[in-house]
């Protein structure tokens, strides 16, 4: 074959499809996978949790099913950085794909709800390590210019199962028919297993021997739990403290890991004047800003008269919107990857401040000229995240030493995991706070949505202060 014909045949060296190159499909694949299991996994089990609570009872349990899971979860992804000197990044994976597939056989089996919370945690441990790995080992598996190709790759995959996972859980949804979407995971775990010393690298661990930080990640799980129990809580009063003991086991924890030599996150990660610092706290507050979308199926039924199957499909626009700016965006570099991580922050506030006047409407015949520009504004709401999502991502792996890499890597999940328990629980107070429960009904609505996206649209506000400060790093 000519060098024309090559050149004709093959991606140019940024291009997305350059991942699934022969000398890159096995790996990516495996990486890949590990993200799907995380994904569709969890809006498998969003959509099942009622089946399983009609079938065994635990209905006082049943917001627990997804608290434990990102708790642990979270542990998963600190355990691919903190793991034991002597273990590779490979022999993590082997480990978390049997973790999943136990777990999910512990699920299936369960003769009550606390069985079922222990799987899901088990599964959580496993699945939280997957989603770390996928980021740990992208600079192993690709060259420097397809690190945000594999960012834009996991967004997509996170996109397409807002729509396959509960459409499968639906299948699963009927009588005890909830223990098959557990069965049919764990020979999947187990062929994950057997796959990955053959087709992932054996990499080098060039990890600083240190402690475990056992004070960070203990009160980091104990801000989790407490904010978890936050977005339970059906009182206003009970919320509040909750969220604030969560927020001081958060402050507690970064003064302690300011202070030590045993870290948890990378150098620099909870230090303002480091570019590190503010990169993951541009992650955390859109993250907080995009969790408000919880209350949107809510909204689209009680005042726009759409049916519950419909305000589903709505609000995976905001997926969709993600997806989207990923594939558009991913091939951007320098100054314009800078410009596009402001922009995004600027849509994603924009989009949210703009359901106040879309979504909080009384239209109870779905009238399509107020619908459609709510539906509008949820596409951007996601379209703004995903714009600069991967380049976030690319900068955090830049931005780091080599011995730091998979703090680095592991704390990108934790991030969105944190982000998204915290974003729960202020959009549950501000929308109970603002009428939601009472007065109730139309009114209540009316006031709930009108409060909730114009305050959620606030940490959307910072992410955009704090992205113009990344200039210099872009």
């Amino acid at each position: 074959m000519s060098d024309i014909d090559q050149t004709i045949a093959l991606p140019n060296a940024s291009s997305l499809f350059r991942l699934f190159l022969p000398e890159h499909l096995a790996a990516t694949m495996m990486l890949a996978g590990g993200v799907t299991l995380y994904a569709v996994e969890s809006y498998i089990t969003a959509t099942i949790a009622p089946s399983i609570v009609r079938d065994i009872g635990g209905l006082a349990l049943f917001s627990w099913v997804t608290s434990l899971f990102v708790a642990a979860a979270i542990l998963g992804s600190i355990f691919v950085a903190m793991r034991p000197r002597g273990i590779g990044l490979r022999a993590v994976y082997v480990i978390a794909a049997l973790v999943f597939g136990v777990g999910s056989l512990i699920a299936a089996v369960a003769p009550s709800m606390p069985v079922v919370l222990i799987g899901r945690a088990v599964q959580g441990l496993g699945t939280g390590a997957l989603a770390a790995l996928g980021y740990a080992f992208i600079r192993f598996v690709y060259p420097e210019p397809l690190w945000p190709k594999a960012s834009t790759l996991y967004a997509a995959i996170w996109g397409i199962s807002t729509v396959i996972g509960p459409t499968l859980g639906g299948f699963f949804s009927s009588g005890s028919s909830w223990r098959y979407a557990f069965i049919v995971l764990v020979p999947l775990g187990l062929l994950m297993a057997a796959l990955a010393p053959r087709l992932l690298p054996d990499v080098k661990d060039d990890r600083d021997q240190v402690k475990t930080p056992v004070a960070q990640i203990g009160l980091l799980l104990a801000a989790v739990l407490l904010i978890s129990a936050a977005g339970a809580s059906e009182t206003i009063g009970v919320k509040v403290a909750l969220i604030a003991a969560s927020a001081i086991a958060v402050s507690a924890m970064f003064l302690i890991e300011r202070r030590s030599r045993n870290r948890l996150l990378p150098s620099g990660a909870v230090t303002f004047s480091k570019p590190i610092s503010r990169v993951y706290l541009a992650m955390l507050a859109m993250t907080i800003v995009l969790v408000s979308d919880v209350f949107i199926p809510y909204f689209l039924q009680t005042l726009h008269g759409v049916t519950p199957l419909v305000s589903g499909y709505l609000v995976a626009l905001v997926a969709v919107g993600w997806t989207f700016a990923a594939f558009l965006s991913s091939s951007l570099t320098g100054r314009r990857a800078y410009l596009v991580i402001v922009g995004g922050a600027l849509i994603e506030a924009a989009a949210t401040a703009s359901l106040t006047v879309f979504l909080a409407r009384d239209n109870p015949q779905a009238h399509m000229l107020l619908l459609v520009p709510a539906a509008i504004a949820m596409f951007m709401m996601g379209f703004g995240i995903g714009l600069g999502w991967a380049h976030l991502v690319a900068m955090v792996l830049k931005l780091v030493a080599s011995n730091e890499q998979d703090k680095a890597s592991a704390a990108i999940p934790t991030m969105s995991s944190l982000g998204g328990a915290f974003g729960a629980a202020f959009a549950g107070v501000i929308a109970n706070s603002a009428g939601l429960v009472e007065p109730g009904g139309i009114s209540g609505a009316l006031s709930a949505a009108h409060w909730l996206y114009l305050l959620m649209a606030l940490p959307g506000v910072l992410a955009v202060g704090v992205s113009l400060t990344l200039k210099r790093v872009a």
